[in-house]
């Protein structure tokens, strides 16, 4: 198993405290697997087997276990007395109704409960009703490049960045060297997110238009665009569709993990814009289940690995708008800003100049960063400019 310390460190520090540990995130992206890992840790803490009780609704040795009344009595039934139970329920929303065993088990004195989802509607309905303000999100995201890279056990980190972007951070992809068994795996997580998390949820479902929808999401990421502009695109392409359509397949698929919206900011005016935003895929694996072979975008390829890197790193991220120039990321986090200008390369000076251009009309003296793949750090007026592998690498 990879090691994800970043998310261990997490649980670790919210252990024993009374509230529900919810991981969510896109299928496969290993919450199962840090589970896993924090079973062993609270073993290697000296906590029994007895204590630990781990329940994956995804294996049908479970079924029984998918009547939440049942559930609930099964793990009640087996709790140690006198002792704290660490209770972990993966891929809870397979349960019908399960915030009620939920509910019922967190309200025990002696149980610390963890549970995962793969859709954002796990924290919604009924859940969030019953336990308001009594469970934290833990956002589980695939591989980040310094876990793909420790995971490949060191190498040259510049051409394992190049097949990072090639392959993307789905954990278990990473033992697949087979390119035909790779991909047969990653198409398999696209077709279970759209068919389980997406399409389940629509009366009405048409699946061609939601899997042309994704790869047009997937070609456009980091171009800006509207709920009318893609309606209108999907039409053309012989798939009509109405903006309200788009607008509740947006929804879904941002519920499911598989994308992310990142809407603007005008800095001058210090105001949100609602018209147009960028989407980006949670990992690049998607443009090789999505777009085969088809020549990427390399600098919006960059763009979209910092994006998620930023959302992992627990920043809250926007795009930016100065006088019609645009930063390609503002990033908040604790009361500070930053500002991001991604870069395939700066190494001719105009180029350069263009991509500091909208640093330059920013009066605020908050960091302003340009990530390239150029070799070295530099400052210049104030402004740095940094090795995108070694900003993905930094701690």
């Amino acid at each position: 198993m990879i090691a994800r310390p970043l998310y261990i460190n997490t649980l670790r520090s919210m252990k024993n405290t009374h509230l529900i540990k919810v991981l969510s995130g896109v299928r496969r992206s290993g919450k199962s697997t840090i589970l896993e890992l924090f079973a062993q840790s609270l073993r290697s803490d000296g906590v029994g087997s007895e204590q630990i009780q781990m329940i994956n609704f995804e294996d049908l040795a479970n079924a029984d276990l998918l009547d939440y009344t049942t559930l609930h009595d099964s793990v009640a039934s087996a709790l140690v007395a006198g002792k704290m139970n660490y209770i972990f329920l993966d891929e809870i929303q397979q349960v019908p109704h399960f915030e009620r065993a939920v509910d019922s088990l967190f309200i025990k004195g002696n149980v610390d409960l963890y549970i995962t989802g793969s859709n954002a509607f796990l924290l919604s309905g009924e859940l969030a009703t019953l336990l308001s303000g009594r469970y934290v999100t833990i956002p589980v995201l695939p591989l980040s490049f310094a876990e793909y890279w420790s995971s490949c056990q060191g190498g040259d980190k510049y051409s394992t960045f190049q097949e990072y972007l090639e392959r993307g951070g789905f954990p278990y992809a990473t033992q697949i060297n087979d390119d035909h068994t790779y991909k047969a795996y990653v198409d398999g997580i696209l077709t279970s997110v759209l068919i389980k998390d997406v399409l389940s949820r629509h009366t009405l479902a048409n699946s061609t238009l939601l899997e042309r929808l994704a790869r047009f999401l997937t070609d456009s990421s980091g171009s800006l665009v509207s709920i009318k502009k893609i309606a209108d695109t999907l039409t053309s392409m012989g798939e009509k569709t109405t903006s309200a359509t788009v607008a509740s397949y947006l929804t879904s698929l941002a519920d499911a993990f598989l994308f992310y919206r990142c809407d603007r900011f005008d800095i001058s005016g210090k105001r949100y814009l609602s018209t147009h935003a960028k989407y980006y895929p949670v990992d690049q694996a998607l443009r090789r289940a999505l777009l085969g072979r088809k020549r990427p975008d390399y600098g919006h390829r960059l763009e979209g690995v910092v994006y998620i890197e930023l959302i992992r790193r627990g920043y809250e991220v926007y795009i930016g708008n100065i006088k019609n120039l645009e930063v390609n990321f503002i990033a908040r986090k604790d009361g500070v800003t930053e500002y991001y200008q991604i870069a395939q390369s700066v190494a001719q000076q105009e180029v350069y100049e263009q991509e500091i251009a909208s640093f330059l009309l920013i009066r605020d003296n908050y960091r302003k960063i340009l990530l390239t793949e150029d070799r070295g750090s530099y400052n210049d007026r104030g402004l740095e400019q940094h090795n995108i592998v070694d900003w993905l690498l930094a701690r």
